[in-house]
């Protein structure tokens, strides 16, 4: 047994990392909330979105849910081993942060080194959702919706509706107009419309946007990952510190 006056030095910097801890797994629990929000908000309102890439239903609301609804859990958990003062729980918990902590790195190496085929691969998707369009079903609805919100008009400019079966029979979708004012005959005669829908592309938009936001993305995501970091260290010292004096739980 470690000398009465060495646990009583030691005491004060294990309640110091328990005050730490218990204010990261808050903050790591909280962090969760927000996920499992997100994760809803994106099933209930981002649907059409989604549907833009994948024609069949896509899990990434329910990913973003249930990956809030863990760390919410271990969020909590982490509350309740710092608070016990369990080494075996502190583990536990350091172990469930490294595992976080590798699979956030791994999604940020993955979408670093393959961002050109992500590119391509919403270029497709946009493409086939123009091609498709016949202003009745979902993906029509997340194109018509794209275009009025980011000001565009089809994939790399308005010419490119003249390639759908919609603008032989309708012309360009009334989303492109610039005002309420397109005239049905204007729509389908491309040199009319020039003036009176929206002439750029929707995909350089939206992928210079990611482009131009790449660097806030990265240093986003590795402030992330460091903040795992921290929770690991403090988990690890403070089970190592407990172990080592055998500090009496409170």
């Amino acid at each position: 047994m470690s000398p009465p006056s060495r646990r009583l030095q030691t005491k004060p910097v294990i309640t110091c990392l328990k005050t730490f801890l218990i204010s990261y797994s808050l903050i790591f629990w909280f962090t969760g909330v927000i996920l499992l929000a997100v994760g809803v908000w994106g099933k209930v309102s981002l649907e059409a979105y989604f549907s833009l890439i994948s024609e069949e239903s896509t899990n990434a609301p329910y990913v973003l849910i249930g990956t809030g609804s863990i760390i919410v859990i271990f969020g909590l958990f982490g509350c309740f081993a710092t608070c016990r003062g369990s080494p075996w729980m502190l583990k536990l918990y350091a172990m469930f942060l490294t595992l976080v902590f590798l699979a956030e790195l791994v999604a940020g190496i993955s979408g670093f080194v393959f961002r050109h085929e992500i590119k391509d691969k919403i270029g497709d998707a946009y493409s086939s959702a123009v091609l498709s369009y016949n202003a009745t079903d979902s993906r029509s609805a997340a194109v018509d919706t794209l275009q009025r919100k980011l000001h565009c008009c089809g994939k790399n400019n308005f010419t490119d509706w003249s390639q759908t079966g919609y603008f032989r029979e309708n012309g360009i979708p009334a989303s492109c107009c610039k005002s309420d004012k397109c005239s049905p005959e204007s729509l389908k005669d491309l040199d009319k419309a020039k003036t009176e829908v929206y002439t750029a592309g929707c995909f350089s938009l939206v992928t210079n946007a990611m482009e131009a936001n790449l660097g806030v993305i990265a240093g986003v995501s590795f402030g992330i990952a460091f903040f795992q970091v921290i929770g690991i260290f403090l988990a690890c010292c403070l089970s190592r510190y407990i172990t080592n004096n055998q500090y009496e739980m409170v």
